[in-house]
């Protein structure tokens, strides 16, 4: 896979993690799906918006294992965008919903609390944990 653009625009660069960095990676992914679900009781916002951090989690995993990580502005933006690129067209729609998830999370941080409904939330925990399961996959794979 070629990321030659994403270095030429300095959205990534190369970098050397350690299998114990990637791991931990994924980890806090697994967490934070397992933390977005328990919310769900609490407040569908912190759900929504911890199931998108797992999202966020694995997409450095996935980054990290392929000698990359983000930089500069939007970082966000540049884990997503790596996420499509290595994942491959069929994960385009999945990709479009992410950055949807990531505009609704700045809004709900930021400016409009109690935005989220519960379906809502439960969905966005659904993605987050189809997404995690692949890049989970994806690094088994190349191990």
């Amino acid at each position: 896979m070629n990321y030659e653009d994403l270095e030429d625009k300095h959205l990534i660069i190369s970098y050397k993690a350690s299998p114990e960095q990637i791991e931990k990676e994924l980890r806090l992914a697994r967490r934070d799906l397992r933390v977005a679900q328990k919310n769900l009781e609490e407040d569908y916002d912190w759900a929504f918006a911890i199931a998108y951090n797992a999202v966020l989690q694995a997409g450095r995993a996935l980054m990290l294992s392929k000698g990359y990580r983000p930089r500069g502005q939007e970082q966000h933006k540049t884990v997503l965008k790596f996420l499509e690129r290595s994942l491959g067209k069929d994960f385009s729609r999945k990709a479009r919903f992410l950055d949807q998830m990531r505009s609704k999370r700045h809004r709900v941080i930021y400016d409009e609390p109690e935005l989220i409904s519960e379906s809502e939330a439960k969905f966005a925990i659904k993605s987050a944990s189809e997404v995690v399961d692949l890049v989970s996959r994806e690094l088994k794979q190349k191990r």
